[in-house]
């Protein structure tokens, strides 16, 4: 996926690479021993997941993808990839508010 993201992964990305969020995000890596997500902030282990329609029929299998995260350590922060494609800015704000949550 990193060499194939989504559009909505992709706005997402234009959002916060280079340090436009303030923090160093990757895209797809693994976390937790064995877990793929769609983007981390390493340095705050702030988990980043765009949803699109796919999660509307995984919602129980994310609930307990996130408890494993959060079991580890990761703060998980969902977001819709129709909010990413629509509203941009509203996503930057939750994004920064969550880093703000996470730095303390």
């Amino acid at each position: 996926m990193r060499f194939a993201p989504t559009e909505s992964e992709w706005v997402f990305w234009q959002l916060v690479r280079s340090r436009r969020c303030r923090v160093l995000f990757r895209r797809q890596q693994v976390v937790a021993g064995c877990r793929i997500v769609d983007f981390l902030a390493p340095s705050l282990r702030l988990v980043v997941e765009v949803d699109g329609g796919y999660h509307q029929r995984t919602q129980q299998g994310d609930r307990a993808r996130d408890k494993q995260l959060r079991a580890a350590g990761y703060t998980v922060l969902r977001v819709t990839a129709e909010l990413v494609l629509t509203q941009p800015v509203e996503v930057r704000r939750l994004l920064l508010e969550a880093v703000q949550g996470v730095q303390g």
